[in-house]
């Protein structure tokens, strides 16, 4: 499964990194929102399913809510980080049919589509906030 995240990060690559640090977190809330639906979609027929949809969506929830960005609550984590803890996700997501054993239902293709776009777009993410004209830098005291 991480074969089909790397294939996606090597995919996106040439294209610029044009999804802003506020898209990302929209973007992170909106997946967690996902997550908990395919969770509840899932519960009926497939419990093993659902619990990995739980657990992956936890591990997002934690982090977006520890990343310095819009979207954080505690901001322990720099952005950068939280865009490398994203391609794990992405992994963890994808190999979570494999984990709690069923590789050989129809409900591990929806791991595999979301850990292929979380990488997509943790790749087409910009690094670092755009600069506008109205913004001033911080400037450390020496």
């Amino acid at each position: 499964m991480a074969i089909l995240n790397r294939l996606a990060q090597i995919a996106v690559r040439p294209f610029p990194r044009m999804i802003s640090q506020k898209g990302h977190a929209i973007f992170d809330y909106v997946n967690l929102g996902v997550f908990l639906l395919a969770a509840g979609a899932f519960w009926p027929r497939n419990k093993r399913a659902s619990i990995a949809a739980l657990i992956a969506g936890g591990a997002a929830f934690a982090t977006d809510l520890l990343t310095d960005y819009s979207g954080g609550l505690v901001r322990v984590i720099p952005f950068s980080v939280h865009r490398d803890i994203d391609f794990g996700l992405a992994a963890m997501t994808a190999a979570m049919p494999g984990f709690l054993v069923f590789q050989d239902e129809h409900e591990k293709k929806f791991f595999v589509a979301e850990g292929a776009l979380i990488s997509a777009v943790s790749q087409l993410t910009q690094a670092e906030p755009a600069r506008g004209k109205g913004r001033r830098e911080r400037v450390k005291a020496a």
